[in-house]
């Protein structure tokens, strides 16, 4: 199992406080954009958008997976 990287995680963090900001609903819009890989899913507000797309989509769904499985937070 990998552990998410800690750039991943900060940047993925970031782009859910900027979602948050702009009143959207993170969890909602993040989801959308892992399915579709739409980038208008994601505000610019902050550099949202420049953050998510860094992030390797594959392993941030297992990373997803493994938490979800293991019952905790990496």
């Amino acid at each position: 199992m990998r552990i998410m990287e800690n750039e991943n995680r900060a940047n993925l963090l970031r782009v859910h406080e900027a979602l948050q900001e702009k009143g959207y609903n993170p969890i909602g819009q993040i989801v959308g954009y892992l399915l579709t890989e739409d980038p208008t899913y994601i505000t610019n507000h902050l550099g949202a958008r420049k953050l998510i797309r860094k992030i390797d989509r594959y392993h941030l769904l297992e990373d997803i997976v493994a938490c979800y499985f293991n019952g905790h937070e990496k």
